[in-house]
C-alpha cells in the first residue's frame, strides 16, 4: 500500500485500512507501529477485525527478543522474519535459525522465515538443507525470489522437486509473481501472464500441505505482497529527477491476486473435504 492513492496524493492510513476492509481482506502485514501511533493502529485493527502480522529483520539471535516482546505487548498474530544476510551460511545459519525458532516458541508467537533474496535463505539448495535440519522451521513461501535468482522461466517444472520440501513447511504465502527477469511482474490480468499457472500450482500445493497439518485455531496468511518502486516496474518521470512513474496499478493487481488465491483455496478445501 506504500505510495498508493489518487492523483491528489497517497491515501492516508485510515483510508487505506478502510479500502482494504471494503475489499474483504481479513488482515494486513506491516511494521510494528511507533509508540505514538500504537493506540490508533490497535483501535483500527480491532474495529475492522483484522489479523495483523509484522515484518522483522533479524541479523543476530538477540534481535528477536525485542521483536517478540513488543509483538506480545501489541497483540501481533504472527511474525514474518527476514533473517541474516546471504553471507551467513552453514552452521552459523543453522544456529541462528534454531535460536529464533526456540525463542518464538517460548513466547508462543508464530514465527515464519521468509524465502527471500539477500538473506540466509538466498540460495534454494541451502534453504532445503535448513528445513531438513530444523524440525520446527516454518516458512513464508515467496518463490518470486527463487524464480528471479535462478532465471526460472523455461522448463519451469524442473524446479518442482526442489520446491516440494519447502512447500511442506508452508506457514504463510506471499503472493507475487516473477517472470524470471523481474522480481514483480505486472499481473493485473492474471490469465495473460505465462507464469500464473506455475505460481498457482506452487501456492495450491503449499495450501494443501498446510491444510493437512492444520489444527483448530490455525490460520494461513496469504499476503498480496506487491512492493513499491523499485520492486514495481517504473519509468523516469520527465517532470522530476527523483520520482519515477510506476507502470503497474498495484491496488488492482492486489485485488486480482486475492481473487486468484481465493479460487485456489476453494479448490483445496473442496478436495480436502
Amino acid at each position: 500500500m506504500r505510495g498508493i492513492g489518487s492523483p491528489e496524493g497517497e491515501w492516508p492510513l485510515e483510508e487505506k485500512l478502510e479500502r482494504i476492509a471494503k475489499a474483504s481482506y481479513q488482515g494486513i502485514l506491516g511494521r510494528l507501529p511507533a509508540e505514538s501511533e500504537a493506540s490508533l493502529w490497535r483501535r483500527k485493527l480491532d474495529d475492522l477485525g483484522f489479523r495483523f502480522g509484522i515484518e522483522a529483520f533479524i541479523n543476530e539471535r538477540k534481535d528477536i527478543e525485542d521483536y517478540l516482546s513488543r509483538a506480545a505487548d501489541f497483540g501481533v498474530d504472527y511474525i514474518n522474519a527476514q533473517v541474516g544476510s546471504a553471507f551467513v551460511t552453514g552452521g552459523d545459519a543453522i544456529e541462528l535459525l534454531n535460536g529464533l525458532v526456540e525463542r518464538a516458541a517460548a513466547y508462543r508467537i508464530p514465527l515464519f522465515v521468509e524465502t527471500h533474496r539477500g538473506r540466509v535463505t538466498q540460495d534454494l539448495l541451502r534453504t532445503i538443507d535448513y528445513v531438513r535440519q530444523i524440525v520446527g522451521l516454518k516458512l513464508t513461501i515467496d518463490f518470486s525470489h527463487y524464480v528471479l535468482a535462478g532465471e526460472i522461466f523455461r522448463n519451469v517444472e524442473i524446479v518442482d522437486p526442489y520446491f516440494a520440501p519447502l512447500l511442506e513447511r508452508t506457514a504463510s504465502i506471499h503472493g507475487r509473481i516473477s517472470n524470471g527477469q523481474q522480481i514483480q511482474a505486472d499481473i493485473t490480468e492474471l490469465q495473460e501472464h505465462p507464469m500464473t499457472e506455475h505460481f498457482g500450482r506452487w501456492w495450491r500445493a503449499g495450501m494443501k500441505e498446510w491444510m493437512q497439518r492444520a489444527k483448530p485455531g490455525d490460520f494461513l496468511p496469504f499476503v498480496c505482497e506487491l512492493g513499491p518502486p523499485d520492486y514495481a516496474v517504473v519509468l523516469p518521470d520527465p517532470a522530476s529527477s527523483v520520482r519515477p512513474v510506476e507502470l503497474s496499478d498495484r491496488w488492482s493487481s492486489a485485488l486480482a491476486l486475492k481473487r486468484f488465491a481465493e479460487e485456489l483455496w476453494a479448490d483445496v478445501e473442496a478436495e480436502h473435504g
